[in-house]
């Protein structure tokens, strides 16, 4: 309710600073540029010449606040006024802006009325963010090259990085550059050799303010180790630890796929060439098969000179002469004729006697010759 009427009032007063006659005051000196750090004060002087009926401060276009030659008129607290004068009798207005935000960067201006001169100034507002080191102490390995990264997040504008070494070195050196994706971050990458232990501490300034920021690590220095692993690996940060672990478990299970698919490539083949081996022995065992019944059945048409698929079944019963007749035979021919053969019966040598069993069967006849 108190602003409301502060307001009415504010109104009230430039209407009739506007409607009463002008005289020769005029702007003698109007406000400065100025840059100041977020959440500090900002001060605007204007000097004008006696006369004056009504000051008027604007920022950004709306006038936050008016002053009268009895007291100022304010409406909001973060804008107050203070008054002097100097020398010469002029009048010298001061506009105080506390706790300036971003917001606030833009133009202030100062203005009377019925006077067509106004002072112009730009009211610049910086912001100091975060500044951090990952770690706040470092071991490192002495005459070994080592890193210290410092970040500078939320800053406006953009902090210069520098960096004071409390260490022993053999070399040193920094360079910074801007975070992808972070418009209002940079960082600062520091690259070293300690030979002994110290403090790092990264500092950030804006020039423009005169501020800064500083943030501090130690560095703890230890010596070579001599192919002993557990102080090499204690040296390592914790980060590159994890990593090893990942990359040891990740090999040691694509070793145990590679054996199973080795040993399932293996089976698959000894069982293909098992299969082709059965086949193999198979067409073997039916090739020797065909070839013994080859054999065997010519081997049989060889004994079975007498053999004929359509022999009579009737039993012949052969007949040996007496050993008269064959002496007579080899002496001197006789004169009965011989006894008639059968005609797929082949003759046997004349000087020879020879017997010939005829036997009758379903299928073949054997023959046999006596000497």
């Amino acid at each position: 309710m108190e602003g409301g009427w502060r307001e009415v009032l504010a109104v009230l007063v430039v209407l009739a600073g506007l409607a009463a006659p002008g005289s020769g005051y005029q702007i003698i000196e109007g406000p400065h540029n100025a840059t100041v750090l977020e959440g500090s004060e900002a001060r605007f002087n204007c000097t004008v010449s006696p006369g004056w009926k009504l000051i008027m401060w604007a920022l950004k276009g709306t006038v936050v606040l008016s002053v009268t030659p009895r007291e100022p008129i304010i409406t909001n607290d973060r804008f107050t006024s203070a008054s002097y004068e100097d020398a010469g009798g002029n009048f010298i207005s001061e506009m105080i802006i506390h706790d300036v935000q971003p917001g606030d960067s833009g133009w202030v201006r100062c203005s009377l009325q019925n006077s067509d001169r106004e002072g112009l100034a730009f009211l610049a507002v910086q912001v100091m963010g975060a500044l951090h080191i990952p770690n706040d102490s470092i071991v490192v390995t002495e005459d070994e090259p080592c890193t210290v990264t410092c970040r500078a997040l939320g800053w406006s504008p953009l902090p210069n990085i520098s960096w004071e070494v409390a260490v022993p070195v053999s070399q040193s050196s920094y360079y910074s550059f801007l975070e992808p994706g972070e418009p209002r971050s940079t960082v600062s990458v520091l690259a070293l050799t300690p030979q002994g232990n110290g403090t790092l501490t990264c500092v950030a300034n804006l020039r423009s303010v005169q501020a800064h920021k500083a943030v501090a690590v130690n560095l703890t220095v230890v010596q070579s180790p001599s192919g002993n692993t557990e102080q090499s690996g204690a040296s390592l940060p914790t980060w590159a630890i994890a990593l090893l672990a990942v990359l040891c478990v990740s090999v040691f299970i694509l070793i145990v796929v590679l054996i199973i698919v080795f040993c399932c490539c293996c089976s698959s083949r000894r069982k293909k060439k098992e299969s082709v081996y059965q086949i193999k022995i198979r067409n073997s065992e039916n090739d020797n098969t065909k070839k013994g019944t080859s054999e065997t059945k010519l081997k049989n048409e060889n004994e079975n000179y007498a053999f004929s698929s359509d022999a009579p079944r009737t039993r012949q019963t052969a007949r040996l002469p007496p050993k008269s007749r064959e002496a007579r035979a080899q002496g001197q021919p006789s004169s009965s004729p011989p006894p008639q053969e059968p005609r797929k019966q082949q003759p046997a040598p004349a000087s020879r006697p020879q017997v010939s069993f005829n036997i009758a069967s379903p299928q073949k006849v054997r023959s046999a010759t006596l000497v």
